[in-house]
């Protein structure tokens, strides 16, 4: 039986050659579009280079101040993380980095552009780098102020060229030498609290890492023993953070979270709610608006189809063809077209994609199509075929015999 509809659908799309281009063209457009987000998305999401503790792990990215008339939100400083979380006993380990900042350097004329952050020895132990060569600086040299740094495979090609090692050689960044001392595996830089081209001590930083204020431009990163013990962390936390004295007059508020990746990655910087929510509203919006035009494209064309079948589906149906039979094989056939188009989608989809990791436009992120963003594309095609298929499919069951005949 579905052979036979398949070969029925095959007939009906080489009918007319230009309805069926424009169906295919619909789908596999939205289809490859939809594709790309989602191989976005699962990267981001399931890609745990370095924080492969990840079920482990708690991070503070950021805190509220607020007040009636006043509200003060920022990043955190060194203090915050070695005073009062470091006074939490949950914690193994907190790795401790600031923000990325840029500078630029200069090798034989040429212009090179570096993102470097300053970290605390704890933030190798906490997260996995992949070490190419060398090794982490360590906490004796932090404590020494030495001038060490840890860099990315890329900018040792960038600064050094094709050769095969680098350790003990000097870098130079904002008029600064660094001994190197190891070169690790590219971070992409999605990954905020981890993307960087050069790490440093933190105690060369030209800031002031011993202000006591709760504000400054660092992040950190809790680690607990084991994953049963991060609720457990979570809560000491907020209890921590309830405690806080209020750093003034015109606040009487402070918002500070523990969270898990996810809820951390799409905080909105609004500390009072988590970001969660808004993401997903955010993407199904998105998704609605992208699927919505092409599949109200191919229910018209859908539709018309049907009317030039009239009298196909007349003669069945005075040859004693159910509706239920009918409107069986016109969804196995608008389904068909839509794995067509699906299948033309996930061809355009790796181009697309090849072309955006060449290009390079989102620094070290590679993105793939894997059997996840496969499972959403047949997934999404299924859905696709359904609601463009059944309005049309109830409508021809609805013809009258006589007046399809007429047709």
């Amino acid at each position: 039986m579905l052979k036979n509809y398949f070969k029925i659908a095959i007939a009906v799309l080489k009918r007319r050659k230009f309805f069926t281009f424009i169906s295919l063209f619909g789908i596999s457009f939205t289809l490859t579009i939809l594709m790309v987000l989602t191989a976005f998305i699962d990267k981001v999401i399931h890609d745990n280079y370095p924080d492969k503790k990840r079920d482990r792990l708690l991070y503070v990215n950021g805190i509220e101040l607020r007040g009636p008339h006043s509200m003060n939100g920022s990043t955190l400083s060194f203090y915050f993380f070695t005073h009062y979380a470091g006074s939490l006993k949950t914690p193994q380990k907190i790795a401790i980095s600031s923000r990325f900042n840029g500078t630029n350097t200069y090798v034989n004329n040429k212009k090179i552009a570096i993102n470097y952050k300053y970290t605390n020895d704890a933030f190798w132990e906490v997260l996995d780098y992949e070490f190419l060569e060398g090794k982490p600086y360590t906490k004796q040299q932090i404590d020494n102020g030495e001038h060490v740094t840890v860099i990315s495979e890329d900018i040792k090609k960038a600064y050094f060229g094709d050769v095969p090692s680098v350790v003990g050689k000097y870098i130079e960044a904002d008029n600064v030498q660094y001994r190197i001392s190891g070169v690790v595996k590219n971070v992409p830089i999605t990954l905020y609290m981890m993307y960087s081209d050069i790490y440093l001590p933190y105690t060369i930083s030209k800031t002031d890492y011993k202000d006591q204020s709760y504000t400054g431009g660092y992040t950190g990163i809790l680690m607990a023993a084991s994953k049963s013990r991060v609720p457990g962390m979570q809560k000491e936390f907020e209890q921590m953070v309830s405690r806080l004295a209020m750093p003034g007059k015109e606040f009487n508020r402070i918002y500070c979270h523990a969270d898990t990746f996810i809820t951390g990655y799409v905080r909105t910087g609004n500390e009072e709610k988590s970001g969660v929510a808004i993401a997903l509203t955010a993407v199904a919006i998105f998704v609605l608006l992208v699927m919505l035009l092409p599949t109200l494209n191919l229910v018209n064309i859908n539709i018309t189809r049907i009317m030039e079948r009239s009298s196909e589906i007349g003669v069945r149906k005075a040859f004693g063809a159910s509706s239920r039979t009918l409107v069986y094989q016109f969804i196995v056939e608008n389904l068909i077209l839509t794995l067509l188009g699906g299948l033309i989608g996930v061809v355009l989809s790796v181009i697309i994609i090849h072309f955006i990791n060449s290009a390079d436009f989102i620094d070290n992120l590679e993105i793939s199509l894997n059997m996840t963003v496969l499972f959403f594309a047949l997934l999404t095609c299924l859905v696709f075929g359904l609601l463009s298929g059944v309005y049309p499919a109830w409508r021809m069951s609805r013809l009258n015999v006589v007046t399809a005949l007429k047709a």
